[in-house]
Formats: C-alpha cells, structure tokens, sequence
C-alpha cells in the first residue's frame, strides 16, 4: 500500500501573525510526527481493513482536535484574546482530514470503515 504523505498547507502557514515561525514548525513537526506514526501503523496492519481502520482512528482523533480548537477560538474571543493561532490549528486539522480522504487507495475503505463503525455501536441510520 502507498505510504500516506501529509502536509502542513501553505495558506494556513501564511495566515500565521509575522512572529509565527515557531507555530509554523510545531505544526510541520506535529504532521510528520503523526504521518510517521499512521504509517506505521498502517505498515503494521493486518489486512486492508485493518489499515482502513488506522486511518479512521486517525481521522478521528484529527476530528476531536478539531473540535477542541474551535472551542479555543471562541473561548479566546469571549476573552478579548486573538484566537489566530487557535484558528489555525483547527484549520490543519480539517487540512489533515481532507488529505485523508483524498488519498487514493483509503477513500473508499473510509466510508465503510465509518460506517461498519456506527453498525457495530448500535446506532442505526435513521431512527
């Protein structure tokens, strides 16, 4: 299976305040850190569905962050404090999540991986 490649995208670099050059690296070292370890966990894997199962978890704890820094931004804003850099890393998440999805040999075993997930947890589509 092809190793899964992520990256910190240019535009959320580039919204980062003039003094965010040690954000910026936090973020490429957190990505490759978390590349390293999907990989891994994925080289690991069983089977195919076993590496499906990888990515959703990362996906996953990628969608819990996500919703932690959202929190942050309007936490920060009910403080009077600037959530830039809140907002940004919430936004390399969602980055995250797309890329996960876009990557060619995962974004059907995603979707079922998903779903075989909300199945086997009781709830049912539609009630």
């Amino acid at each position: 299976m092809d190793e899964i490649s992520l990256s910190v995208p240019e535009p959320i670099v580039e919204s980062l305040p003039a003094d965010g050059e040690d954000a910026a690296r936090d973020m490429q070292r957190a990505v490759e850190g978390g590349q390293t370890r999907l990989n891994r966990a994925v080289e690991e894997a069983d089977s195919e569905d076993d590496a499906a199962g990888a990515v959703v978890d990362a996906l996953e704890r990628f969608e819990d962050r996500w919703e932690q820094y959202d929190d942050f931004v309007a936490e920060l804003r009910a403080w009077g404090q600037s959530p830039i850099y809140a907002m940004a890393w919430r936004d390399l998440m969602a980055a995250l999540m797309q890329q996960l999805y876009d990557h060619e040999a995962f974004a059907d075993r995603i979707d079922r991986e998903r779903h075989a997930r909300l199945v086997s947890d009781g709830i049912r589509p539609g009630r």
